[in-house]
C-alpha cells in the first residue's frame, strides 16, 4: 500500500490525470441510506443488518434504479393493520406500501402482474414475505390494484423506480442506464482500505483510480488526525455486503497492505 510521496510529484500526477477525467465513463451514483420523512437513520441502520427468520438468514444488499426482480407476489391486510412495520411506521393496509426481504426501506418499486398486465407503485416499509418463492408482499390496496385480492398470489416483475419516496420516469431510468448514472443504495458499512496519504492530492488520485477499476463499489476518503495533530487521508473502497465479502475481495486482488474497515 502506498503511504507518502513527494507533494510536487503528486501535484504533477494530479494535473495530468485531470486531463482525462472528462473522457471517463460516468458511473452510477452510490450512497448509504439515510433518514427520510418515513424512516429514521437508526431504523435504516437496523434494517440494513442481516437477520434470521424461520431458520433462514437474509442479507440486505445494494439496489439500484432500474433493477428488476421476478417472482411471486402476495398481499397482507386486516391481520396486520395498525401494527408496526420494520421501519417503525404503523401499517396501513389502505396505503400503497409493501414488504421486501432485502431491499432498503423507502425504495420505490413498480409491481407488474405478469398474468393480467396490471401494475402499481409501492414504497417498501417492511420485511417479508417469508415464504419460499415469494419476493414481495403488497398492502391490501396495492394488491387489489393488480388483482391479488381475487387470486391471492401472482407472478410479477418488480422494478426499482427510486428511493425515499422519489419516483423516476421510465425515460429517465432508460437514459440513466445508458449513461451509467443511475442511483444506487448501498447496504453495507464494510470496506477495504487501499491507501493512506499525508496529502489529500494523493488520496484523490487513488480515489479516481479505484473508482474506475471497481465501479460496483464506492471509493471514499476519510481524514484522521494523529495524536500529534498531523492529518492522514485514508482511501476506502466501500459497499461490501459483509465482512466475508470484503475479505474475499482483499484476498483475491493484489492489494498490498490493505485491510478491512467499517464506516
Amino acid at each position: 500500500m502506498k503511504r507518502l510521496a513527494s507533494p510536487i510529484l503528486l501535484m504533477i500526477i494530479l494535473a495530468a490525470s485531470t486531463l482525462f477525467t472528462g473522457c471517463s465513463q460516468k458511473r452510477e451514483v452510490a450512497k448509504e441510506p439515510g433518514a427520510t420523512k418515513y424512516t429514521s437513520a437508526a431504523r435504516h441502520r437496523a434494517t440494513m443488518r442481516s437477520y434470521k427468520v424461520l431458520g433462514k438468514r437474509y442479507h440486505p444488499t445494494y439496489v439500484e434504479v432500474g433493477q428488476v426482480m421476478h417472482g411471486i407476489s402476495s398481499w397482507y391486510g386486516p391481520d396486520f393493520h395498525g401494527k408496526y412495520t420494520s421501519n417503525g411506521e404503523v401499517y396501513n393496509m389502505h396505503a400503497r406500501t409493501a414488504a421486501h426481504k432485502t431491499w432498503p426501506m423507502d425504495t420505490m418499486v413498480k409491481v407488474n402482474n405478469l398474468e393480467n398486465g396490471k401494475s402499481t407503485i409501492v414504497r417498501i416499509n417492511d420485511r417479508g414475505p417469508f415464504v419460499k418463492g415469494r419476493i414481495i408482499d403488497c398492502s391490501y390496496t396495492a394488491g387489489k390494484e393488480i388483482g391479488l385480492d381475487r387470486v391471492g398470489i401472482a407472478k410479477v416483475s418488480v422494478q426499482v423506480l427510486g428511493f425515499a419516496g422519489k419516483v423516476e420516469s421510465a425515460a429517465t431510468i432508460a437514459k440513466q442506464k445508458r449513461e451509467h448514472t443511475q442511483e444506487r443504495i448501498v447496504l453495507s458499512d464494510f470496506g477495504v482500505q487501499v491507501g493512506a496519504f499525508r496529502y489529500p492530492e494523493g488520496a484523490k488520485i487513488y480515489q479516481r483510480k479505484y473508482s474506475k477499476l471497481y465501479t460496483r463499489y464506492r471509493t471514499i476518503i476519510r481524514r484522521f488526525d494523529d495524536v500529534d495533530g498531523a492529518p492522514l487521508f485514508r482511501v476506502w473502497l466501500m459497499g461490501f455486503g459483509s465482512e466475508d465479502e470484503a475479505r474475499d475481495f482483499k484476498n483475491t486482488h493484489d492489494l498490498e497492505g490493505a485491510f478491512i474497515v467499517r464506516n
